[in-house]
């Protein structure tokens, strides 16, 4: 139970309605997330940006390396609804049981090459409160490896939104 009252889907804005209809179609439910977001339609229309931009448009960077960030910092954050929320997305995205799992269990447990763990190992770090001391090194590592600057400048973008969204999760006490 979340620890502010969430609108309904007919309390909310007919700005927010039209948006959110597609999901209540699609799932039935519009999830907690999404009602905290409509307390605010200025949040809530930033919010869905991100998410169309970076998460659902095909990008720079694979659904399933989007995927595997997005579990990550949740699990990093200890966000609960989160790690949920995107095992679901993941298996809609065609990640594999198994693939899911190998990510939970920590970058070092998935089987992959070491370009894309050490972009996983990088957002991870970038995820963190100490993210200042982060140098150009890190980064040119990154390049050297294959990554371009439009990827690395992605994988951080989804990684800072994950901060973000497992912050408002986390604090209003969504899926608990």
């Amino acid at each position: 139970m979340a620890y502010i009252d969430l609108p309904e889907f007919e309390e909310m804005s007919p700005a927010i309605q039209e948006k959110a209809r597609p999901i209540m179609e699609k799932t039935g439910q519009l999830g907690e997330i999404f009602k905290l977001m409509a307390v605010d339609e200025k949040i809530y229309f930033a919010t869905d940006a991100m998410v169309q931009g970076y998460l659902l448009d095909e990008t720079e960077l694979s659904y399933d390396i989007k995927e595997a960030i997005a579990l990550l910092i949740s699990k990093e954050n200890s966000c609960k609804m989160c790690v949920d929320v995107h095992k679901g997305i993941a298996k809609m995205l065609g990640l594999s049981d198994e693939r899911i799992e190998e990510i939970l269990q920590g970058v070092d447990a998935i089987s992959t090459d070491e370009k894309e763990k050490a972009l996983l190992n990088f957002c991870i770090r970038a995820s963190q409160k100490d993210n200042y001391k982060m140098q150009k090194e890190d980064i040119d590592a990154l390049k050297a490896m294959g990554w371009s600057d439009k990827e690395i400048l992605e994988a951080v973008a989804i990684t800072g939104y994950f901060n973000y969204i497992n912050t408002l999760s986390n604090v209003f006490g969504l899926g608990q």
